[in-house]
């Protein structure tokens, strides 16, 4: 359900997330709403794409992380998902001169080699186009799941440990973070889901330990940039503790 949240509330660079992550949820039950087909739903919900990276820009987000294609949507309907690889290398070809014009880096986590030769080649190159951008990272999740996350970053633990690099004792929380796709990024303090679910669904289970959630009925292709405010509002309305009381927060707070 959404969060009603007083218009009082202002954001401002001491309450802004930092880094917010979406998932995109709703686009086929928005085009059955309107009668169309679910790639209907996936088109139309590159609109909202375009607007939320605008809106967050503009407010000062550093990193956007958006879910984009799970590991587990590879099970629905083959015409679908032909569809959405379709929709992927076109907004590849086109979407990315936009963000490089606009100081925005790309990068795409996940596990790259079920997509086709084609697609991981443009994927590689919008990510050498945009790499040096500053303005803000625009983090794009595609065959991505948080348990996948988890266990290549073990791997890639274990290896060094077999290789003589680590010890067991030398493995920390750190450790394993800088293993992650997203690890040497600032963790998402905002979390958002669109179209009434309420789950994190795998998607980035790590990051997400304290990150505030917030859940919106509002389908992905018509969540805009009023919406993406109404969010951060919520956010900045909300205090975040990290396990500490109130007491140890505003004293903290006093200090600074």
């Amino acid at each position: 359900m959404t969060e009603s949240v007083s218009a009082e509330v202002s954001v401002n660079a001491d309450n802004r997330p930092r880094h917010v992550a979406i998932i995109m949820d709703g686009n086929n039950r928005w085009a059955k709403s309107h009668r169309l087909a679910g790639v209907a739903g996936h088109k139309a919900g590159v609109n909202s794409v375009r607007a939320v990276v605008e809106a967050c820009a503009r407010e000062g987000v550093e990193v956007l992380t958006l879910f984009a294609f799970s590991s587990e949507n590879w099970r629905r309907p083959e015409e679908e998902v032909s569809a959405l690889m379709r929709l992927f290398l076109f907004a590849l070809e086109r979407e990315v001169k936009k963000l490089h014009r606009n100081n925005i880096r790309l990068r795409i986590i996940g596990d790259r080699s079920a997509f086709s030769p084609t697609l991981q080649e443009r994927m590689v190159q919008a990510e050498e186009l945009t790499r040096d951008n500053t303005l803000m990272t625009l983090v794009i999740a595609a065959n991505y799941g948080g348990q996948w996350d988890i266990t290549q970053a073990t791997r890639q633990v274990a290896a060094k440990v077999q290789a003589g690099i680590l010890t067991p004792s030398d493995i920390t929380d750190a450790t394993l973070q800088a293993h992650l796709s997203i690890g040497d990024l600032p963790m998402p303090d905002l979390m958002i889901r669109t179209a009434g679910e309420q789950r994190v669904s795998n998607f980035l289970l790590w990051h997400l330990a304290y990150t505030e959630l917030y859940f919106s009925d509002v389908y992905w292709p018509d969540f805009r940039e009023p919406q993406m405010l109404e969010a951060f509002r919520a956010y900045a309305g909300r205090q975040r503790r990290f396990g500490q009381t109130d007491d140890q927060i505003q004293s903290r707070r006093a200090q600074q």
